[in-house]
């Protein structure tokens, strides 16, 4: 009798930890597929300020002395990598904190500022090198 009191035991316990494992993977598969979407979000950004930054005006007026003038202007280039990277970290990290934590609004929030620092730091980072 003790003996199946032991296997029954054994069976449960098994079972909750394989189940704990299974709950991470779904948490871990969430996070890259949420990481994923920013990234994509982030190339559509991207490819959308280089369009911007290509598209200039030029206007030449012929005067009656034969003299011209050119006039450029240039359109605004939109958000820092500083800023962007540090909304797009915010947001991926509250996603993150939320799913991983027992205590939902606790770890959005913790995960939401730890995100926002990683990604600011990294569009500082990206700022540097597009200024060199």
């Amino acid at each position: 009798m003790k003996a199946l009191y032991f296997i029954l035991f054994a069976a449960v316990f098994i079972s909750c930890q394989n189940q704990g494992k299974m709950e991470i993977e779904k948490a871990k598969l969430a996070t890259v597929d949420s990481m994923k979407v920013e990234m994509e979000k982030q190339r559509v950004i991207d490819s959308m300020q280089a369009k911007i930054e290509t598209q200039k005006e030029v206007i030449v007026v012929n005067q009656p002395a034969a003299t011209t003038t050119t006039t450029t202007t240039t359109q605004k280039t939109g958000m820092s990598s500083t800023a962007k990277g540090a909304l797009i970290g915010a947001g991926v990290g509250a996603a993150t904190g939320a799913i991983i934590s027992k205590k939902k609004v606790q770890g959005a929030i913790i995960g939401g500022v730890a995100g926002a620092g990683v990604g600011a730091g990294t569009g500082a980072i990206i700022d540097g090198s597009k200024k060199d």
